[in-house]
């Protein structure tokens, strides 16, 4: 027997509003319907199912089409609603999905208007935060800006942390021949502080790629890690269990506004030791000046991913052994940045994306594959970039692989130094211009635009069509 046709349908927000649609009270609505206003009572508050008859008599008495009345609420949906309140200004009220059903089928209109509202309210937001990256001033920060920003002050660059890393290798044994780094860092938890290493199912691990149990002191890691990843997730305990005061002590002393941004400052200097342990300072820079940065040999010689090499070459500060300074940004299919690093002056745009003229998201097209570009900043600055497709650390059911970008780059006065650069006109390249979000961006024409500069009126003539699909004022 066909389950679905002992589906009861409960539709009293929607029958609800069809009768105030046509200003009916209960009674009258009830009238028409042939059924008594208590009956109709209990249908409008989900009491009662309602009956394929009553449906066919709704059709033929108000010319309803029925497929309408299966469809959820009005302009406000429950998935935008839902967008809605998961925003941080409405943090601790915790709306329950039922309430916001509820909400966008019982009092549609006034759902709009909190949706307008919020709109409004979110596009006032990102225009102040423009303005303010704009001029350089600084907004409210959320912890992850918080922390981005105290890194880049520091030009992403912690001696006492190098210094650090580079005992720790040396202690282990860093050039024992033929002995991996996972094998030596595991034997030295297991050595000094009793703890040990498991790789688990990623149903065992569900959400976790890697967990540490101190009550039975074992380091669990998710098999959906690759070499490198696992290498660095030992790593990374091995920094805590070695240096956790050190980490400590260097997190009280940045003064974060809160407990839940000191903790988030903890773990990315722990991050940086475990890079500092895994790619001393040293080692790594003369290798990547003996190698003209070939990032295929730093990741066989370290046991690393290209992601972390290339993170770690944005760290090369040391007054006495300084490395190329580079710039690295990490972007997925959508175009959400996830990291921003420098050691050198990059004019990141705080809030905005990448530029689309930055061949950075067409390393998508070719999985793999390194991609060179010479762009020009607004500012006149040109820069050398890379850009990479890389795996995310772990996957879920969801995630297909190779769905991040990596940019790397530097000033073009630097390029000779890599490998990457050789064979090129350095003297007269090709240079695409690029610019900050496309809110503060001047640049016209530009067919890649997304939206008008914020600062500028947009300019619309019926009798003409410019390449870019915001033409503005003083462009």
């Amino acid at each position: 027997m066909d389950a679905s046709a002992d589906r009861k349908l409960f539709l009293g927000a929607r029958l609800k509003r069809l009768r105030r649609d046509r200003g009916l009270t209960q009674t009258a609505m009830a009238g028409d319907l042939g059924v008594s206003p208590s009956y109709l009572n209990h249908i409008e508050r989900n009491q009662r199912p309602v009956s394929a008859q009553l449906l066919l008599r709704l059709a033929d008495t108000y010319d309803v089409d029925l497929r309408t009345l299966g469809q959820s609420g009005g302009p406000a949906s429950e998935a935008e609603l839902t967008e809605a309140f998961a925003d941080p200004v409405f943090q601790g009220l915790a709306v329950p999905r039922h309430e916001i059903i509820q909400l966008a089928e019982d009092q549609p209109a006034a759902a709009d208007a909190l949706l307008r509202l919020y709109r409004a309210f979110a596009d006032r937001r990102t225009r102040d935060r423009a303005e303010t990256d704009a001029m350089g001033g600084r907004d409210d920060d959320s912890p992850a800006d918080w922390v981005r920003e105290y890194v880049q002050a520091r030009r992403n660059h912690f001696p006492e942390l190098d210094a650090l890393g580079e005992a720790l290798s040396d202690a282990m044994g860093a050039d024992t021949p033929g002995e991996a780094f996972e094998t030596r860092a595991r034997a030295r938890l297991q050595s000094r502080h009793g703890l040990t290493v498991r790789t688990l199912p990623a149903e065992v691990m569900v959400e976790w790629t890697r967990r540490y149990d101190p009550h039975r002191k074992r380091l669990l890691l998710s098999e959906t890690l690759g070499a490198s990843s696992r290498a660095f997730a030992v790593a990374y305990q091995l920094a805590l269990a070695e240096n956790d005061a050190e980490l400590t002590a260097l997190a009280d002393a940045a003064a974060t506004p809160d407990e839940p941004t000191r903790r988030l400052l903890k773990v990315s200097l722990t991050n940086t030791l475990a890079a500092a342990i895994l790619m001393p300072y040293a080692a790594f820079q003369r290798t990547a000046e003996e190698t003209a940065y070939d990032m295929t040999r730093l990741q066989a010689r370290f046991g690393v991913g290209f992601e972390q090499a290339a993170h770690r070459l944005t760290t090369l500060s040391r007054p006495t052994a300084r490395g190329v300074p580079f710039f690295l940004m990490r972007v997925d299919q959508a175009g959400n940045i996830s990291k921003r690093f420098a050691s050198g002056a990059f004019p990141f745009s705080r809030f905005g994306g990448a530029c689309p003229r930055w061949r950075l998201h067409s390393a998508f097209r070719t999985p793999g594959k390194i991609i060179t570009q010479i762009i020009e900043t607004p500012d006149g600055g040109r820069w050398f970039t890379l850009a990479r497709t890389v795996d995310r650390q772990g996957h879920d059911a969801f995630t297909e692989g190779q769905d991040l970008a990596i940019g790397l780059g530097c000033e073009l006065k630097h390029a000779h130094r890599l490998t990457y650069a050789r064979g090129l006109d350095l003297t007269a390249p090709e240079v695409t211009p690029i610019g900050p979000a496309c809110r503060l961006c001047h640049r016209h024409p530009c067919a890649e635009r997304a939206a008008p500069p914020m600062d500028r009126a947009l300019v619309v003539d019926d009798w003409a069509k410019s390449v870019s699909p915001y033409p503005f004022a003083g462009g």
